[in-house]
Parts: C-alpha cells; structure tokens; sequence
C-alpha cells in the first residue's frame, strides 16, 4: 500500500459549500476539506493525492488536496480538543467529540434508527420521514468518510428534512463528532433528536463479494440501535434497473445485512411491490405521494434517477415513512 502524492499550484477555485472547496490543481479537478488542510487559494502551492483518479475508479473523478504547502502548514487543534481522528493514520487531527461535553442517553427507548447500505438511500429515507421532525444523521464507515463530501447532506439540511449530521469514527468533518455508532445513537437521543438515520457515506467499498462491501455498516448500526433499545428500521436496496444480477431485485447488500443482524428489526417495504420471500420480517408501507415528496432533491443511484429506478428509491423513502410512523406512536 503506497500513497500516490503530486505536487502541483492550485489553478483554479471552482466551488466553496459548507465544509468542502472544489479546486482545479494544474487543471484537474480537487476536492479540499478545509477544516483540516486550510483555506486555499489560486496559486497555493498543494499536494494531491492522485491514485483513484489515475485508478480509474468509480470515486476516482478528482483527486483530494493531501496538503496545502502555501498556507496550510501549522494549522492549531480545535480549541480543547485532544482525541484524534484517524488515530495514527496520516491525517489524524484532534476534534472535540460529543462525548466528551454531553451525558449520552442510557438507552433510546424506541427511538426509530433507518440503516442505510448506500448514501443515496438518504434523501428519499428523510423525505420519507418528512418534515416537522428533529432528524439526526449518522454516517458511519463503508464510504466517503469525510460527512463534508455529500451534497445530499447540504440540500436535505435546506430542506429542514435534516437538523444534525453526526460522523462516527472513521468518519469525520460534521456537525458533531463521536467515537462510534452506539455512542452517535446515544447522543442523538440525549440532544433530543425524535428520528436517526444511518447510512455511509458517498461510493461505498465493494468487492462483488457477499460480506465484502460497506453496505454491512448497517447491520453494525442496526445491532448498536436493537442493544440500545431503539426501533431498527432496514432501508432495503432494490433495483428494477442494475444490470448486475446480485443488485437486480432485492441486492445481496440487504441479504447480508440481514444475515449479520443479530436483533430485532423492521425492513420497511413499498406495499403492492413484488418482494422475495426470504425479505422479512417485512413490513409493507403505503409509498402514495412518494414522488411529490422527493421532488427538488439530490436523487441519483449509480447515475439513475427515479425515472430510469423507480424501484431504488420507493424502497427508501418506505422506510423513511415508517419510521415517521414510528416517531408519531411514541409521541
């Protein structure tokens, strides 16, 4: 395993959004977290990290700023901060953790959790839950770690679909910062969140292997949510559209997060849809009006949008309805 650094100038700034700065670096296109390298700024003398694009991969469209050599040496810790993230990785940097300032709630007393396999089952789970509800969202390892790298996120908080987004380590860069999964549940309850959604972050990690993808995150999520005593809510990955047979129908993603949960939960389902057997416990959700609900939101799966997979995003925003379900029986 080797790093595949560049040097280069920072030729143009593209795009600056809430956490996140799209670049141009000797004409290709960067993206910089500005949190942890600093501001940058055309001419800055930057190194790249250049292998996924030169990979060829999925995510590989652009290179990340590894270091801005101009004005982003010596950068000072957040104020009282001293637990790391990416302990002991090449870009760990301290970061206050909720843990450290609130009392976590003991247990979440049904507090509805919706776990995600991909990202792009966020905005039609918030749009499921719909508006007038404090929803939290946990973005746990599998994809992107840096939260600051979704535009779902952004589009769903100008929405008020979305009120926190909460990385839990390895994931980094959002409004709050906690040590895990079972602790991001826990300081959602405490902070007075009625709703939580789990996901991980954009191109998730796939091998085409049954247990080898990020997607099984959400069975980590599901399992924290069933110990903690939370409502468990599986957002199922369906295509009517994936030209790969194991994503064709119901995904071997959700089949494996099935197999690795060891307590209770719901997968909400699109009532009317065709679903296989081995899909329970199923609980079937009437998806009426999804469309409307949807509409104006970052919608895209593997370059899909709801025209061309129906399919992908009414399984998500079913489980999005049912936990808004959920959240209005505790009330």
């Amino acid at each position: 395993m080797a790093l595949s650094l560049r040097r280069g100038r920072v030729s143009a700034v593209v795009e600056e959004v809430e956490g996140l700065t799209r670049i141009e670096v000797d004409g290709a296109p960067c993206v910089a977290y500005p949190h942890l390298t600093g501001p940058v700024a055309v001419g800055d003398e930057v190194l790249v990290n250049v292998q996924a694009r030169e990979l060829g991969l999925g995510s590989g469209g652009f290179d990340i700023l590894y270091a801005n050599l101009t004005q982003g040496l010596e950068l000072a810790a957040d104020p009282g901060a001293h637990v790391m993230t990416l302990p002991y990785a090449l870009q760990q940097a301290a970061v206050r953790h909720a843990e450290e300032d609130a009392d976590l709630a003991e247990a979440l007393d049904g507090l509805p959790v919706v776990c995600c396999s991909l990202h792009s089952q966020l905005a039609p789970v918030c749009a499921g839950i719909g508006p007038g509800h404090r929803v939290a969202y946990v973005q746990v390892a599998g994809g992107a770690l840096p939260v600051a790298l979704s535009h779902a996120v952004r589009a769903l908080k100008r929405r008020g679909l979305l009120a926190t987004a909460v990385a839990a380590a390895p994931c980094h860069d959002a409004d709050v910062q906690c040590v895990n999964v079972a602790s991001a549940l826990a300081w959602a309850a405490s902070a007075g969140h009625n709703c939580v959604v789990c996901a991980v972050g954009p191109g998730i990690v796939g091998t085409g292997t049954f247990l080898g993808h990020g997607g099984a995150a959400a069975a980590e999520a599901a399992n924290a949510a069933a110990a903690l005593g939370g409502s468990a809510v599986l957002a199922a990955r369906a295509s009517s559209a994936d030209a790969r047979e194991r994503h064709r129908g119901v995904s071997h993603h959700t089949r494996a997060v099935l197999a690795l949960s060891l307590g209770p939960l719901s997968i909400a389902w699109p009532r009317g849809d065709d679903a296989p057997e081995w899909l329970e416990p199923r609980r079937e959700v009437d998806v009426t009006g999804w469309e409307e609900a949807c509409a104006d939101l970052p919608l895209s799966h593997m370059g899909r949008g709801p025209a061309n997979d129906p399919a992908f995003f009414r399984a998500a925003f079913a489980a999005g309805r049912l936990a808004g379900e959920l959240v209005a029986a505790r009330r």
